[in-house]
Formats: structure tokens, C-alpha cells, sequence
């Protein structure tokens, strides 16, 4: 009896994500009169949670270490403004992604360096990073919008292959190769293991510091890429876009699974958190919930889905004490 309630914990602390994802559009789909699943409407929410996910598969793998970057919103934010700016200028497309996403993998990169070598709390370290590179941003537009410019890069946002849109293949694609990357390489089994033990991956021979580098420079220059797609996708670039974004992809990151300690989570279920943090979005404002209240779900998801997290790591402990 006690075997098949320990499997059945098991199997809904695994499971149990998917199921609150498909009572979620159950119940907005009734809410709704059917509506919210209409093609145009799934398709909407495809597009608007691709920046959230392509930014989510660099911010697991900096919480699979058991850190935080807490400056993605910030860095797609500077990526935006900075391609608008280059684009403006009549720069070639290829250049300006170039430029874009070198400065945005450095930048995350320099996040790592005060980690390492100042030994600042990532927490710390990215939240002044954060603060910043907004400031940058600013400095960058002196507060207006950028816009008046024609690319080959609003493809990003607005382009379709097929019937399916351009972010959603481009999301899907960056987690595929982030699963290949974390399961069939070895810096992809380090991470695991620097998030698991730290100091027993450095006893090991592991480069624990070079480790660092690799997943917040990631972290960085995938929020730089969801910058431009941002940009394409309203044809300009504010100081202000991307804010707040980091809220919702560590929410859908732990959802996802990803545990807040490190060491734990695959992609494949925080693709299903990125979903369900943008079924959570479009369906309230179906809805007719205000916006205020909204921040009040989205922040109480982000408090329950870490504690369930901290439970669930709670009682791997008493088990492997017993």
C-alpha cells in the first residue's frame, strides 16, 4: 500500500504540472464559451510566450547551478533598443544581430565574472546588473522609442513558415538544442553537478568557475536574441520592454520543474511551464481580470511553485536520512 502511494506521490510530482496545464485550459475554455480555444487564439499564446521560453532555457540552466540572473529582462531590453538603434542607422541585419548578441552573451558573461571572481551572490550581482542595463538602455534612446526603420529582421516576429509563426519555431528549436546540450554533452552534465554539489565537482577536477561563465554568458545571449525577436514583433524598441520579464521565467522555470536549489530539472517540462504561465496570462485577460490582480496571481504562482519545490526537496532528504 505504501509502495503504490509513494509511486503515485511520485508520479504527480512529475505529472502533476501537465495536469494543472490541462484543468487550466478546461476551465478558461468554459469561462470563455470556447473561445479561448480557437486557432487564432492558441496561436497567440504560442507567440506571445516565445520570448519567455527562449529566455527560460538560459535561465534553467543558471538555476540548474543554483544561481539567479535576475538581468534577463534588462539584457532583452538593451538588445532591443540596440538593434533599433544599429537598424535606424541602416546597418545590415546580419551585423546588427551579430553585435547584439555578442554584447548580450558578454554582458551576461560579466555577470559571471563578478560571481567568480568577487564572489558576489548571483543574486546581488544580477540584481544591480539588472538596474544597470536598464539604465543603458535609457541612455541608448534618452528615453523615446526607437522606430521608422525597415528590416529583414521583423521576420523574427512576424514571419510564418507555413501556418506556424517564425518565435514559436525559433523557441522550439533553442530547446531542443538546450536538451541535446544538457543531456549529451559534458558541460551539460557538469552543470547538473556543480547545482548538485558544488564543492564536491570542484574536488572532482570539474572548472567550476568556467561552468559559470558558460550559463550566464548562454543566459545573456539568449536574452538578447528574445530582445530582437521583441523588436520585430512591434517594429520598435522602448527602454522599457522586457521589464519585468525575469518574473515570469523564473516562474515558468520552476514550474517547469527546475529546482530553485540547482542540481535538478529537465527542459522538457519547463516548456510546459512556459505554456502554462501564457495560458495563465491570455486567459485572465479573456477573462476580464484586471491587470493589478494579475500581478497578484502571477506572484502567489511563483511563491507556490517554489514551495512546492522546497517540499518536495525537503522529503528527498528525510528519505535518504531514513
Amino acid at each position: 500500500m505504501n509502495k503504490r502511494v509513494g509511486n503515485m506521490r511520485n508520479f504527480l510530482t512529475t505529472y502533476g504540472i501537465l495536469f494543472i496545464l490541462i484543468l487550466l485550459c478546461i476551465f478558461f475554455g468554459i469561462k470563455t464559451s470556447g473561445l479561448f480555444f480557437s486557432i487564432e487564439n492558441i496561436f497567440n499564446i504560442l507567440k506571445q510566450v516565445a520570448v519567455v521560453g527562449i529566455i527560460s532555457v538560459g535561465m534553467s540552466m543558471v538555476l540548474l547551478t543554483g544561481g539567479i540572473d535576475l538581468s534577463v529582462g534588462s539584457i532583452a531590453g538593451m538588445g532591443t533598443v540596440m538593434a533599433a538603434a544599429l537598424l535606424l542607422r541602416g546597418m545590415n541585419v546580419w551585423l546588427v544581430m551579430l553585435i547584439v548578441l555578442v554584447i548580450s552573451a558578454a554582458t551576461g558573461s560579466l555577470n559571471a565574472f563578478f560571481i567568480n571572481e568577487a564572489k558576489i551572490p548571483p543574486l546581488i550581482t544580477t540584481l544591480a546588473m539588472m538596474t544597470s542595463i536598464r539604465g543603458v538602455a535609457y541612455l541608448i534612446t534618452g528615453g523615446l522609442p526607437i522606430f521608422g526603420f525597415k528590416s529583414d529582421i521583423l521576420v523574427l516576429g512576424q514571419g510564418y513558415v507555413g501556418f506556424i509563426p517564425v518565435p514559436v519555431i525559433l523557441m522550439i528549436a533553442i530547446f531542443l538544442l538546450g536538451i541535446v546540450f544538457l543531456q549529451k554533452t559534458r558541460s551539460g552534465r557538469y552543470i547538473y553537478g556543480v547545482g548538485g554539489n558544488e564543492e564536491a565537482s570542484r574536488l572532482s577536477g570539474i572548472s567550476v568557475k568556467k561552468i559559470k561563465y558558460i550559463v550566464y554568458s548562454i543566459s545573456g545571449l539568449l536574452s538578447g536574441l528574445a530582445g530582437m525577436v521583441m523588436l520585430a514583433r512591434i517594429n520598435s524598441g522602448t527602454p522599457k520592454m522586457g521589464q519585468g520579464y525575469e518574473m515570469d521565467v523564473i516562474t515558468a522555470v520552476v514550474l517547469g520543474g527546475v529546482s530553485i536549489s540547482g542540481g535538478e530539472g529537465k527542459l522538457g517540462f519547463v516548456i510546459i511551464g512556459v505554456v502554462l504561465m501564457g495560458v495563465l496570462t491570455n486567459g485572465l485577460i479573456l477573462t476580464n481580470v484586471q491587470e493589478y490582480v494579475q500581478w497578484v496571481i502571477k506572484g502567489m504562482t511563483l511563491i507556490a511553485a517554489v514551495g512546492f519545490d522546497r517540499l518536495v526537496q525537503q522529503r528527498k532528504v528525510k528519505v535518504v536520512a531514513v
